[in-house]
């Protein structure tokens, strides 16, 4: 009797202290595509199984009647992306510029301000009761995002989707220097050459002169201060606000990107939206997989590029250069298409995880978005990226150095090159053995990136901002991180140096003359 009353009050403490680990966590994934979505999703997964409570702000609300979730519904920012997405034939015409930060900031503040416009995000807001002990926003490139954290006066955790790179890290540390690291929509990849390291300041210096212009504090002022001001408290500058964040979370790993040095309140958690356990495939598509001879080669643009949307003349030649290979084709498109080859088969959905982990599948096709890219190295499966927009290009180019994928650009001819970046991967058993190298060193880690990105929340709830990983950086001004002020001494002091020899040499030279012209008196 009495162990069993020991054994009670253990799992009553127990209980009570799981209860008071538990937080009230906001995330924010506003953000209208699918692959954010994803991201954002997996984000309030893993914290629903560590016991948090969460309310996510997101367009794609999930079929999910957890009790610990509230989901804030803002499909209306569906609006803002033009009807069919992006037009590939536009692309192709080179009338699109695919590659452009200034477009990406001014649509950015578009759907910041869309959401904290949106009636149930504003009701979410002004709500006296409503309280939370972290916010999670993902960064995309604006940082009106951080809005949330100062109406509820909480810690602030960004998320960055991408590889780390200057706009990110300059907001908990500094600009990375870009004689070395590479804009997030660049395509070059270090060592650069002498061009590109002064491409790669001039990106920096014409996206600083950008920011310094961008208006996001008066959308602030505008949507934010009123609100905080309501609350009794008074509402910090913008300025203060951006550079207020406890931690980056970074959609990244050394193994898919560079060894970049990042601050301590920067964490890699890539691969965190990959299932530990993989779902099995449905029925159909294990048949097809089980009986391909010769390996499956999946094919996807991803969830925002639609296949359909390419040229009618591109699509007969890709399918008539499937038919030619031996392999077995899984192409996630969007529509039937009549006369397929046998070993072509059209998916309008696909299990892109469990289609990778299967081991009959031995390409990737892919247009190199980083969600596909890092599942292509978690389940060490070499690609063939046809990049089409933003970091798409940087992340193929990475690839490509890696060793493990051919690029190949997208263009009307782009299916003989595509044909022949296939037959080489697939030939060439260097591009498969340095794949599941680079998956080794994805999976060595001492934890799962799911448990590391619900440590760094929990961390930094717990230690009410971990202001221990701040970085000294963010109260040093510009000037002095490049000794601007040393210079100006230096410059001073050399100046008054060389007024003084300037001096000297005059009065010298006036004694002399002086000198001179009393002796020519005395001859006379």
């Amino acid at each position: 009797m009495n162990m069993f009353k020991l054994t009670f009050l253990v799992c009553c403490i127990l209980a009570t202290q799981s209860v008071s680990d538990a937080y009230k966590i906001l995330v924010v994934f506003p953000m209208p595509g699918k692959s954010h979505s994803i991201l954002g999703y997996s984000v309030v997964k893993h914290l629903l199984k560590a016991g948090h409570e969460v309310t996510y702000v997101t367009p794609f609300v999930e079929d999910n009647h957890h009790p610990n979730l509230t989901q804030v519904d803002v499909s209306s920012n569906m609006r803002l992306i033009p009807k069919g997405g992006l037009d590939l034939k536009r692309v192709l015409d080179k009338e699109v510029n695919v590659i452009d930060n200034g477009f990406m900031f001014y649509f950015m503040k578009q759907i910041q301000e869309a959401t904290l416009e949106h009636e149930q995000v504003k009701k979410l807001l002004e709500d006296p009761n409503k309280t939370f002990d972290i916010v999670i926003v993902e960064w995309m490139y604006c940082e009106l995002g951080a809005s949330y954290a100062a109406v509820f006066d909480v810690p602030l955790i960004w998320l960055s989707t991408m590889e780390p790179h200057w706009l990110v890290t300059r907001l908990i540390d500094g600009n990375l220097n870009p004689a070395y690291n590479g804009d997030s929509m660049s395509s070059s990849i270090p060592p650069f050459t002498f061009l590109q390291r002064v491409k790669e300041l001039w990106i920096q210096i014409h996206t600083s002169f950008i920011l310094l212009n961008d208006d996001q504090e008066r959308s602030y002022d505008r949507l934010v201060r009123p609100l905080i001001e309501k609350k009794g408290r008074k509402a910090p500058s913008f300025e203060d606000l951006k550079f207020n964040a406890s931690l980056v979370l970074g959609n990244s790993h050394v193994s898919l990107g560079e060894a970049t040095g990042t601050p301590q309140s920067y964490k890699p958690i890539a691969g965190y939206h990959i299932e530990e356990v993989v779902k099995p495939l449905p029925a159909d598509l294990k048949e097809i997989m089980e009986n391909a001879k010769h390996g499956v080669i999946y094919f996807s643009m991803g969830s925002n590029l639609k296949s359909t949307e390419m040229p009618d003349e591109m699509k007969q030649n890709l399918v008539k250069m499937f038919g030619e290979l031996k392999q077995t084709i899984i192409w996630k498109f969007e529509e039937d298409f009549p006369n397929l080859p046998k070993n072509v088969h059209i998916v309008n959905w696909a299990p892109q995880p469990s289609i990778l982990s299967h081991p009959n599948c031995v390409l990737f096709i892919t247009h190199g978005g980083l969600l596909s890219t890092t599942e292509s190295v978690h389940f060490g499966v070499p690609i063939v990226g046809i990049p089409v927009f933003g970091d798409q290009f940087i992340n193929v180019q990475r690839a490509v150095k890696r060793g493990f994928a051919k690029k190949v650009d997208f263009s009307y001819s782009m299916v003989g090159e595509l044909k022949v970046a296939i037959q080489e991967i697939l030939s060439d058993s260097s591009y498969r053995t340095r794949i599941k190298e680079l998956s080794l060193i994805y999976h060595d880690r001492p934890v799962s990136p799911g448990a590391e990105l619900v440590h760094w929340v929990e961390h930094v709830a717990r230690t009410r901002g971990a202001l221990h990983l701040r970085s000294p950086a963010l109260h040093v001004p510009f000037y002095q991180k490049l000794y601007l002020d040393l210079l100006a001494v230096v410059l001073i002091i050399s100046l008054i140096f060389y007024r003084k020899i300037c001096l000297i040499k005059n009065l010298l030279l006036s004694f002399f003359q002086t000198n001179e012209i009393k002796k020519k008196k005395k001859r006379n």
